[in-house]
């Protein structure tokens, strides 16, 4: 059995989310509308002797995208030997060119079976991108939803229509949550599952928090209209680990404050005094679709094999199935 890191992006509002959902009632263990089950079929085609079961590094939810995000698996191969890396990614490319799916794989990596994708994880980067109409292009007697929105943005970017939507405090409100800080206020509880918020830890620290000017994805003249009628926004959040739907409820809240309808100090006290009772009604959680999982950062030492292994290695190694051995195990960011 040989373990592997395989490095994914995906756009996420065709998926279920990325965990698989398993229904014990029929013993259906395969599920086509999430990424996991998507890999885990396509994986097959590989003919393992094992049943592929991947270990996730994040979990995003349904119609989270993702730049980069990461998963293991092991896989036995009939004759004992490791599956080619590069036969991996392009098999798997393959099966989801052929079935239009909007999940590519970046890269396969060999690694170490004492490297876990979601343990061994280092930090996880996510991006959250905002598009503000600007003022000049206010209309009050019409409703924000008939302004041009580009094809290419639709369901790729959070778009505000609010007239007194301020970025001075949506990015100053941003800043204090950055450190150490017990996010109960802002962790979700998943469906089914009622005592959650009880039984998790809620303190986090997040590393860094980063507001700069974003841009358009449109093309053409699509692109030169979204930009004079939009202010673009990057929203960067970099820390170890995240609650369930942490990252869109602060953003839900920075929104909220930047448009008004609650006070720098509503905010403060979400942050300061960890409940479910201090979430404000007034705070919308940010939608799924303006949300990314951009990088997924690990020690190099966690990917590479002992000398040992190495040495081994360099005995056996031949190339198979037509591909040349691939000995590098380099990482590859999904940016």
């Amino acid at each position: 059995m040989n373990r592997y890191l395989i490095n994914l992006s995906y756009i996420g509002s065709r998926f279920r989310g990325i965990q698989r959902t398993i229904d014990k009632t029929v013993g259906q263990f395969q599920d086509p509308h999430t990424v996991q089950g998507v890999i885990e079929e396509a994986l097959l085609k590989l003919r393992p002797v094992n049943v592929p079961t991947l270990k996730l590094s994040s979990r995003t939810d349904t119609g989270v995208h993702a730049f980069h995000n990461t998963v293991h698996v092991d896989l036995q191969r009939p004759n004992g030997k490791p599956y080619d890396e590069d036969k991996i990614t392009k098999v798997l490319n393959r099966t989801f060119e052929r079935d239009a799916i909007s999940l590519r794989i970046l890269s396969t990596v060999h690694v170490p079976d004492t490297f876990h994708a979601r343990i061994c994880a280092k930090s996880r980067t996510y991006l959250y991108r905002v598009a503000v109409l600007k003022p000049e292009f206010h209309d009050h007697n019409q409703h924000p939803h008939t302004q041009f929105i580009p094809i290419e943005e639709h369901d790729r970017c959070f778009f505000i229509g609010h007239p007194r939507f301020d970025i001075g405090t949506f990015e100053r409100v941003a800043r204090t949550f950055a450190g150490m800080h017990d996010f109960r206020t802002f962790m979700a509880v998943a469906r089914g599952n009622p005592r959650q918020r009880e039984a998790m830890h809620s303190v986090r620290s997040i590393e860094s928090i980063t507001v700069g000017r974003g841009q358009s994805t449109a093309s053409g003249c699509n692109r030169e209209l979204a930009e004079r009628l939009y202010d673009y926004w990057d929203v960067y959040i970099r820390g170890r680990s995240f609650l369930y739907r942490q990252v869109r409820r602060m953003v839900g809240a920075w929104t909220a404050a930047a448009e008004g309808r609650i006070s720098e100090r509503d905010v403060y006290h979400m942050l300061t005094v960890p409940s479910q009772n201090s979430w404000c009604s007034n705070v919308v959680v940010a939608p799924a679709h303006g949300l990314y999982l951009c990088r997924v950062d690990y020690d190099p030492k966690d990917l590479s094999f002992g000398p040992e292994h190495e040495q081994l290695s360099r005995t056996v190694a031949q190339p198979q199935d037509g591909l040349a051995a691939n000995g590098n195990h380099g990482y590859v960011y999904g940016r």
